[in-house]
């Protein structure tokens, strides 16, 4: 009965003050659906960089120019990957762990299908190793083959992005496209991916190694050298016949002066994973001060209707209600203007997370959503104590004479 009271007569405070009670509501709602969109675009950056890496397969090894030691060889004196470099790996790598190898090079240009004008994401050059290695599939039409790049034809393959821009809803297959002033004939598209945050996997335009180097790029590094292991098992094996083969060509005697890297999907997802749970903490963190915010009005306010309803608890208390009373009031008072608040933060923050933000798809976290209620109530309560506390120290007397 006496918590009903208590219940009531919070509830009757914060009805007399409508407008002052959903201003305090509203910064613990814009704190509590912050926390929750924000990590949930944090998660979802992290669900997406996952599928990203994940969707090249846990045998993909990809080798590009550079060191991982601090003792290498200087910019200017490294052996930039080429060529040659892929043909090596293909013919003396052991076949039980290598199984396939496209070097790749990538370069920029702007297509034309008549009057449409669209510039793809990356123009890439490579072998046809590299749909498999790169776990990219036809969804109609065909790859190029080998011959087409023996005989360095104008093909190309397009991703389901690029082809959608410059063909609408009509078949590119069979049509012609110009890229950079050189004719191409499109030949298959490429399966939806899906995009992955800021960067879209289908917006890729795939032609033959030698006809990319002929009309963009020229005949002389590559970009990287993607590398299919045999199995996942394998994927240590490979990386080891890798660095072998490379240390060869390159004339270097010192494993550690190795002038390439050899990344592996298993390393770069960790790496990745790391990263955006650094970034989901930072979010996260960001947001917590919009939950602090709303704790210090819940306080501002709590004290002006202490100082408003001064009379109001001297009259009570020489009435006789005890001090526990008083203070159960006003930290009732602050406790549902949390729980309201905090309710209404977290029908924002899920409704909010079904849209795209930044080009990413949020991906809700359970226990998010039940720590920042959790935690904005704890605040309510505890930013609400001291003016509940002052209330409940007044004197009868000082009270009945406040004007």
């Amino acid at each position: 009965m006496i918590l009903w009271q208590t219940l009531r007569f919070a509830a009757g405070g914060l009805v007399a003050n409508k407008v002052r009670s959903a201003l305090t509501m509203l910064g613990v709602l814009i704190g509590v659906a912050s926390v929750i969109l924000l990590l949930a675009v944090g998660n979802g950056s992290s669900v997406a960089v996952k599928e990203s890496i994940t969707s090249l397969g846990t045998n993909s090894l990809t080798v590009t120019s550079g060191s991982s030691f601090g003792g290498a060889r200087s910019a200017s004196g490294a052996k930039k990957l080429t060529v040659a470099d892929a043909r090596a790996l293909a013919t003396e790598a052991d076949p039980h762990a290598v199984r396939s190898v496209a070097p790749v090079v990538t370069a920029a240009g702007t297509a034309l299908n008549g009057d449409i004008s669209y510039s793809p994401g990356s123009i890439v050059g490579t072998y046809p190793a590299y749909f498999e290695t790169a776990n990219q599939k036809v969804d109609h039409g065909e790859y190029f083959t080998q011959d087409d790049v023996l005989a360095s034809r104008k093909v190309a393959v397009l991703g389901a992005t690029t082809a959608k821009q410059l063909f609408a809803t009509a078949d590119p297959v069979g049509r012609p496209i110009v890229v950079g002033g050189t004719p191409f004939t499109v030949v298959g598209v490429l399966k939806a991916k899906g995009g992955t945050g800021f960067t879209d996997p289908d917006d890729v335009m795939v032609a033959p190694l030698p006809t990319v180097q002929n009309a963009f790029t020229g005949f002389g590094p590559v970009n990287q050298i993607m590398v299919q292991a045999a199995s996942a098992d394998s994927t240590a094996q490979a990386q080891s016949e890798i660095t072998r083969i490379l240390l060869g060509t390159h004339a270097i005697a010192d494993p550690a002066k190795a002038d390439f890297r050899i990344s592996s999907q298993t390393s770069l997802l960790s790496a990745r994973e790391s990263t955006t749970k650094t970034f989901t903490v930072l979010l996260g963190a960001v947001a917590a001060i919009s939950l602090l915010v709303g704790g210090i009005g819940i306080t501002n306010i709590m004290l002006v209707t202490v100082t408003e309803r001064t009379r109001e608890i001297g009259i009570r208390k020489a009435l006789g209600a005890p001090r526990g009373v008083i203070l159960g009031q006003f930290l009732t008072e602050a406790t549902l203007l949390s729980v309201v608040g905090a309710g209404l933060g977290v029908l924002a923050g899920i409704a909010g997370s079904h849209f795209r933000i930044v080009g990413i798809e949020p991906v809700v976290i359970p226990e998010s959503v039940l720590g920042a209620f959790g935690i904005a109530v704890a605040i309510g309560l505890f930013f609400g104590s001291y003016p509940a506390n002052r209330a409940a120290s007044l004197r009868p007397i000082d009270a009945l004479r406040h004007e």
